[in-house]
């Protein structure tokens, strides 16, 4: 059970650490989200989130497109590549929408861990 938990290890915090993620730019994006990424020797994958005012001015949407990302990365979190990723929302959205948003997420984060392994080799 503490395996699934999302730690402040597991989260990037420091200006720092989001700029050196962007400075690398490898970056997928979608409608939806733009997931940057970039290599780190911690073993163990670490999240950013990003979502501004344009994208929704009420707070509690924007608090929503962040649980629904944090909840996803907590549960898939032991498959990925030990890489800081950055997402970025682009658009709210909603309940109804949360399944084919967590597809598109999910398809964004694979294409990176492949762009990981080929550029590795």
């Amino acid at each position: 059970m503490s395996a699934y938990r999302f730690r402040r290890a597991h989260r990037l915090l420091k200006t720092d650490e989001f700029s050196s993620v962007f400075s690398l730019r490898l970056s997928r994006s979608n409608a939806t989200f733009q997931v940057s990424a970039r290599p780190n020797e911690l073993g163990h994958a670490r999240l950013g989130l990003v979502v501004g005012r344009k994208v929704h001015k009420r707070a509690v949407r924007r608090n929503y497109i962040k649980r629904t990302v944090r909840e996803w990365f907590r549960l898939n979190r032991q498959t990925l590549p030990d890489m800081d990723f950055v997402v970025r929302a682009k658009v709210p959205f909603t309940r109804a929408e949360r399944t084919e948003v967590i597809t598109a997420l999910s398809s964004l984060f694979a294409k990176l861990a492949r762009c990981r392994v080929s550029s590795s080799s």
